[in-house]
């Protein structure tokens, strides 16, 4: 299974591991995972994300060697967290990204188990897991890799973020087991933790405008999906101090009834991104109507559309995706 992966490593010097224009906890760990353990085997290692680095997750700590300069010098791309062109769109947007994956070896490393609608050639690293950090893990045991403090804790903190802290359907025996392994070289998840409350303290501002965003909040399809829109004016005004979507998906998800919350920000030039949290497993499928991607509690998509129209086609797949749903389990 883990073969050609360890092949391309192996025969790679420099290696670029690249995340989605939507940085969550599991890439940055995995990404940070790698470039440690990569580092070790005496590689070279490049860290890149088309975007910045969002505030909230600058608790982890290396989240500033990620760059947002592709360097096409690389032998080896490692793309981590994400299989669908649409999520990547930004870097295949960047002058020289998509000549170089075309033309290298490029290895991809996801715990989504979908099949891959990438535009290029590439090797599919794909184990059902419930982060991509953990594949990472049982890429580096088979391979006899050495794990110390340095890369245990982002992976660490990768499990927990894609869990919500082990919490969801998709953590198995197994994952408390990798867990416990990484415990054992280290990582500390109550010392993440600290630092992870420190970064998540809101000012006064952003405690204001999240009841705002609250009394936002439109109940569609009898309750069952919880929708909110955040519009240009309010990322300018307060995503710099932080992302307006995490600060209610959550909550929303956690309304009595509802089944999928989805946040949805559009921007002057006409594209629109969807943020989808789930309590049963259909952000997935959701998303993918729309072209995105994730996995079946968490995922988002892309669009140039009007908003109105999204908001009418969401409905149509999420009532679609809730039958669905409902006629498996019945």
């Amino acid at each position: 299974m883990f073969d050609e992966a360890k092949n391309l490593i192996n025969d790679a010097h420099k290696i670029i591991v690249i995340q989605a224009e939507n940085p969550d906890g599991d890439s940055l760990g995995s990404s940070l995972a790698l470039e440690e353990i990569l580092s070790n085997l005496g590689k070279t290692v490049i860290l890149y994300c088309p975007v910045d680095i969002p505030k909230y997750l600058r608790y982890i700590n290396g989240w500033d060697r990620v760059v947002s300069d592709f360097d096409p010098s690389a032998d080896l791309a490692i793309i981590v967290d994400t299989a669908a062109d649409v999520l990547l769109s930004k870097v295949l947007e960047t002058p020289g990204a998509r000549h170089f994956l075309e033309s290298h070896p490029v290895l991809v490393i996801d715990h989504h188990t979908t099949d891959s609608n990438l535009s290029f050639d590439h090797t599919m690293l794909s184990v059902e897991a419930v982060a991509s950090s953990e594949v990472i893990y049982k890429l580096a045991t088979d391979a006899g890799w050495q794990l110390n403090k340095a890369a245990a804790e982002p992976m660490m903190i990768a499990i927990m973020s894609d869990s919500l802290g082990l919490t969801t359907p998709s953590v198995t025996p197994e994952t408390y087991r990798v867990v416990a392994e990484l415990a054992e070289q280290g990582a500390s998840n109550a010392e993440v933790e600290q630092r992870r409350r420190e970064y998540m303290k809101k000012s006064p501002e952003i405690l204001a405008y999240k009841a705002d965003l609250i009394k936002r909040i439109e109940y569609l399809l009898d309750g069952a999906l919880a929708l909110v829109h955040i519009p240009w004016d309010d990322i300018q005004e307060y995503s710099d101090q932080y992302n307006p979507s995490v600060l209610v998906l959550d909550e929303m998800r956690l309304v009595e009834g509802v089944q999928l919350a989805v946040a949805i920000k559009t921007y002057p030039d006409g594209k629109l991104t969807g943020k989808l949290r789930s309590n049963v497993p259909i952000a997935e499928q959701v998303a993918g109507f729309f072209g995105g991607g994730g996995h079946t509690y968490a995922a988002g998509f892309r669009v140039y559309e009007d908003y109105d129209k999204i908001v009418s086609e969401l409905v149509t797949a999420t009532d679609k995706a809730l039958k669905e749903y409902g006629a498996q389990i019945s």
